[in-house]
């Protein structure tokens, strides 16, 4: 460790892997570091379970709870768009050929009569669909049509609709959809949480339906993927790819210190007694809480979701 590196990053959070990846591949040499055992940070994939019970001061998880390395908990659980930039990102980078992804089977939709519905993803389901009638479907199919050839970029495309300027409940006007079409446009496939986008510019509702589409069209039964051990693979994907060319990690390197000269710039990190020495340090805020301000906090709500393979 006591050398001088070109980069030293502190933390493996996705965005700091995707940083040593990059770095690493353009010929920096990078010297990678963390104070937990696991990489991903705040977006890891805890297993086993002990790991977990431990890092929220649990104790040891019960017997109950079957073999500990059975399970495989992300912190912050999500599904990956098929087309969207962190997919294309790793297809990009080759990140790929170190990771396994599952394409989940299917997605639903609760609706206010207490039934929940298939969101259809091929032609066969949208025509068996009981999520609206016939005529409503033929109103549903010319919106899509029209997402799917809308181009911000070409003028001709937009069809009377200025997309920065119309709001997304002219558009349902435009088409006729009634208000159950459009709860299952907004929420189904743009997935909003609520219904403030409707009195919106159209443009990025349009952008997320259009997304949805591309997405379903790449891998064919669902827009969503799923790295098969967990959301913690794609920092360490990245990591992998920073080690191939070169990188250096070391987990588990408590009290990573910054340390800075005497113009007030950078000059390396100190940890365990020894000091590396750099040019520049990629940090995530919890290794410099003294250059950060807290301005806002998200609470995360844990949710369980069982997944056969």
């Amino acid at each position: 460790m006591d050398e001088e590196y070109d980069v030293i990053v502190l933390g493996t959070g996705l965005k700091e892997c995707i940083l040593s990846g990059l770095m690493s591949v353009s010929g920096k040499k990078v010297l990678h570091m963390d104070r937990n055992s696991y990489y991903g940070g705040e977006s890891a994939s805890l297993t086993p379970l002990k790991e977990l019970y431990e890092k929220y001061g649990m104790g040891d998880p019960p017997s109950t709870m079957g073999n500990g390395r059975d399970w495989n908990v992300d912190l912050i659980p999500k599904y990956l768009m098929a087309n969207g930039r962190l997919v294309q990102l790793l297809v990009y980078t080759n990140v790929t050929r170190y990771l396994e992804f599952k394409s989940i089977e299917g997605s639903f939709v609760f609706k206010t009569n207490g039934k929940i519905y298939k969101v259809p993803a091929t032609d066969k389901e949208a025509l068996s669909t009981s999520l609206m009638g016939m005529f409503e479907k033929r109103r549903f199919r010319n919106l899509l049509v029209y997402i799917q050839d809308f181009d911000e970029n070409d003028p001709k495309t937009f069809k009377g609709i200025d997309p920065n300027k119309s709001t997304m409940r002219e558009v349902y006007t435009k088409f006729g959809l009634d208000s159950n079409t459009i709860d299952f446009t907004g929420h189904a496939l743009a997935l909003y949480r609520d219904d403030a986008y409707i009195d919106e510019p159209c443009i990025e509702t349009i952008k997320k339906i259009k997304l949805y589409s591309d997405s379903l069209s790449r891998y064919g039964k669902t827009p969503y993927l799923y790295p098969l051990y967990g959301l913690g693979e794609l920092p360490q994907g990245f990591a992998r790819l920073s080690a191939i060319y070169g990188g250096t990690y070391m987990l588990n390197k408590p009290d990573c210190d910054i340390v800075y000269g005497e113009n007030g710039q950078v000059c390396g990190v100190t940890s365990d007694g020894e000091t590396a020495r750099c040019k520049m340090v990629i940090s995530d805020p919890t290794y410099a809480k003294d250059k950060v301000k807290k301005v806002a906090q998200v609470s995360v709500c844990p949710s369980v979701c069982s997944l056969c393979f």
